[in-house]
């Protein structure tokens, strides 16, 4: 039901979003806009089927009166990758087999993009994060598709949680992905990445 879309990585200033995430991988972005619904803009770099993302709060723009996704309102701290977005042809169905709390779908455009994305009331994904935003794309365009290739490909991402077994028993059904795991341990988010100067990582 569910498929590995892209990857966010949350800061407090998308300048310094980018420079972390450049200097880690040691490649450049490319790519991105505003989030004009969420108050928030981006930029990204292309992994193959799968695409990367660096987004935060967009200061020249009005805070929204609703809560902005991947819980940006209350982030604090370094940049760091705090989420994983999963697609799926079928939003409504996916959400009848997620947890509560995963969101109500929100209709969304960037550019040509266009896109619907369950947004939780409160901006916060269930098991803090672990289990995914759910995004259905409207059309054929997809950012993985029209960025340039990095080069970069995701080796693995290990999604730690204090109740790793709920969380990938939920998941289980949902998604088949061998790039992914579920581990025990505090909520946090370890990507590992093959890249030309060799193994690269975020977490």
């Amino acid at each position: 039901m569910l498929r590995f879309d892209h990857l966010a990585v949350s800061a407090l200033d998308l300048a310094e979003g980018v420079a972390w995430v450049e200097a880690a991988l040691g490649t450049k972005l490319a790519g991105g806009g505003q989030h004009p619904h969420m108050a928030t803009h981006n930029r990204l770099l292309g992994l193959g089927d799968l695409y990367l993302e660096v987004i935060a709060a967009d200061p020249s723009a009005a805070k929204p009166a609703w809560p902005r996704w991947f819980d940006l309102d209350t982030f604090t701290g370094r940049p760091r990758l705090t989420n994983w977005i999963a697609g799926c042809d079928d939003l409504t169905a996916a959400l009848r087999a997620s947890p509560d709390g995963t969101g109500a779908p929100v209709a969304l455009q960037r550019g040509d993009y266009r896109w619907q994305m369950a947004v939780p009331k409160d901006g916060k994904l269930p098991f803090g994060g672990g289990f995914p935003a759910l995004i259905q794309w409207q059309g054929t365009l997809h950012p993985a598709r029209a960025l340039p290739d990095s080069g970069l490909r995701l080796r693995r991402l290990d999604i730690a949680h204090p109740d790793a077994d709920a969380l990938r028993g939920l998941l289980a059904p949902l998604i088949q992905d061998d790039r992914f795991a579920i581990v025990q341990g505090r909520c946090a988010m370890r990507a590992s990445f093959d890249t030309p100067s060799g193994l690269r990582v975020l977490e």
